[in-house]
């Protein structure tokens, strides 16, 4: 049941598209997603409780991925569905656009300028 509630809001299905391309900072997913900071950790919490990513912490910082190893097996039925219905989707698309220009360091109020995020993020 933790899958099918962690699936079940379209802000937590953005995220794991937005992880299939590797680590993220949280800032970074605040930042595509244009929430609050303790409303995307309230989806990153649920994912993590679900199993369908893993927190890696340094200092005051959080990187979450997908899950590596044997704990990719039991996510990658779940990953193949949601690319294949929403693939080309537009705002996983827009979110895909929007997370290389902050990652580029070109996004709209970046928060590598604004010292949101580590700068090795």
């Amino acid at each position: 049941m933790r899958v099918t509630k962690a699936l079940s809001d379209s802000q937590r299905v953005r995220i794991l598209m937005m992880l299939r391309g590797g680590e993220l900072c949280v800032c970074r997913i605040v930042e595509v997603l244009a929430l609050a900071p303790s409303t995307v950790s309230k989806h990153l919490s649920l994912l993590n409780e679900a199993d369908l990513v893993e927190v890696r912490k340094d200092g005051r910082w959080a990187y979450y991925r997908l899950p590596q190893g044997d704990a990719m097996k039991a996510v990658r039925p779940v990953l193949k569905w949601l690319e294949s219905a929403l693939g080309e989707d537009g705002s996983v698309l827009r979110d895909a656009d929007r997370l290389a220009r902050v990652l580029s360091g070109a996004g709209e109020g970046s928060a590598r300028r604004t010292k949101a995020c580590p700068k090795e993020c």
